[in-house]
Parts: C-alpha cells; structure tokens; sequence
C-alpha cells in the first residue's frame, strides 16, 4: 500500500514539474546507454555489464522495447571488441559475442527495420567466424547469415555509417579481384567520411549515431597494417579520433603508441 502511494506521488510530481511518466521513462534509459557508450570508448568492460543489466527493466517497455533490446546487445559486443584489445579469457569474450546477437535479434523482431540491429549482428558473426575454426559446417553457417544480413542492410541503408563500418573486415579479407582488399576498404571509408555529414543527425539519444569515430581509428588502423604499413598517414585520423573522444582507451593508450613506435622505427 505504501510502494503504491509512493508511486503516485512520484507520478504526480513529475506531472507537475511539466514531466510525464513516459518522458522520464525514456530519460532514464538515455541516461543508462550513454554511460555504456561511454564505458566501450574507455575499455570499462564492467560498467559495460552494469549498463546491460541497467537496462532490463526496460525491456518490457513497449515504446522502446527494441533500442532497449539493441543498446543491450551493444553492450556485449563492445565488451567482447574491448576484450580482445586487453587480452580477455577467449570463451568470456565468445559469451559476449553469442548473447549480443540474442538481444540484436529481438530488437528485428519488435522493428523489422532497425537496420542498426543488423549492424550489430554482422559483426558479432563476423568475430564468431573465427572462433572453433575447425568446424567448417558452422563457419558455413555462419558465413551465409553474414552475407544475407548484409545484403539486406545494404538494401535499406546503404550509407549507414555503422554498417560500412563493420562491412571493414568484409573488404579487408575479400580478394582485389572479388571487388576487395586493403586498398578498397580505406577508399570506401574515406567516401563515408566525406558523406558523413549529410546525415541528419537523431535528436533521439536512443538512437545509435556513433560511427564518425569508429570510421577514423580504422582508417589509421588500416594504415598501419597494410602490406606497406604506412604510420605518417595513419596518424592524423587517430588524433581526430581522439578529439571526438578524448577518453578513447584503444586510441590513446594501444593504437597512437603504436604508431609513435613505428614512426621512430623509420627515424
């Protein structure tokens, strides 16, 4: 009877302060998916999972239940991407991995076109390729759910910035003559670069609009790793990734002093 009164009265104060249940609802899933964005740019695996399990009171929402759904599988692949940088036990990180594609998937069924749920899948099964590299049936498997995924993301949103993002390795790995190589996934990310500005931003914090970032450390990524690794050109999109995300663990601490350790190499 008293949680009951309380409720009430908690109702009744947001209303008056011009604040509606449905509206701070949503606030506090916000608040939640940006402490988790912030925690996989600073390699905070463990309030990454806070934020996961933060949001499952929300799942049930109607309204947001699919962001909800794809914020919560964000988490577990960011983690999983986090623990391969930082030498992570491989079968915590192949957890990680197998329950993000879980959450992905509700979050299509409860919106069909939330390609961004796709987005995350690709890449979730892409890692899983090569895990138990033995076992070519599920290599199989998953390879072809990889390629439909894509296909039907490219349909719906070919200038996705998170979708050419993790389409990356697809190039990296792919043949120059089957349309690929190292040479076309910077060309391509250069392009989404360049277009990246003509997207409209979401004024929706619950939407996903990361990318700009992501876009910027592969490409010094890519650089250094190429046939002829490159550091003087890989390193100005570092610092710009940097820039936009000050407290970027990988940049900072893993990716720029790699690169200062090849340049003085060549010195």
């Amino acid at each position: 009877m008293k949680t009951k009164f309380l409720t009430a009265l908690f109702f009744m104060v947001l209303c008056f302060a011009g604040v509606t249940p449905a509206e701070e609802t949503r606030e506090q899933a916000a608040r939640i998916v940006a402490r988790i964005q912030r925690a996989d740019y600073e390699g905070d695996r463990a309030a990454m999972q806070r934020g996961y399990e933060d949001l499952k009171p929300f799942i049930e929402n109607h309204e947001l239940a699919s962001h909800i759904r794809y914020w919560r599988g964000f988490a577990q692949w960011r983690q999983a991407i986090n623990g391969f940088n930082d030498a992570v036990d491989p079968k915590e990180l192949e957890q990680n991995l197998n329950t993000a594609p879980d959450e992905f998937k509700i979050a299509m069924e409860q919106d069909p076109k939330f390609v961004d749920a796709k987005v995350g899948t690709i890449s979730c099964l892409g890692f899983l390729f090569f895990v138990h590299r033995e076992d070519e049936a599920r290599r199989k498997e998953r390879r072809e759910r990889i390629l439909a995924l894509v296909k039907e993301a490219d349909e719906m949103a070919p200038d996705n910035p998170r979708l050419i993002w993790v389409r990356g390795p697809i190039y990296w790995n792919t043949t120059v003559e089957q349309g690929g190589g190292q040479d076309k996934m910077i060309q391509v990310f250069e392009k989404a670069l360049e277009n990246y500005w003509k997207i409209e931003p979401s004024r929706d914090p619950l939407e996903p609009s990361w990318g700009k970032p992501e876009l910027l450390m592969s490409l010094a990524y890519a650089h250094m790793n190429k046939k002829t690794p490159d550091a003087n050109a890989g390193e100005p999109y570092a610092r710009n990734a940097l820039e936009i995300v000050p407290y970027w663990h990988y940049v900072r601490d893993i990716l720029l002093p790699q690169i200062a350790a090849a340049k003085a190499k060549l010195q």
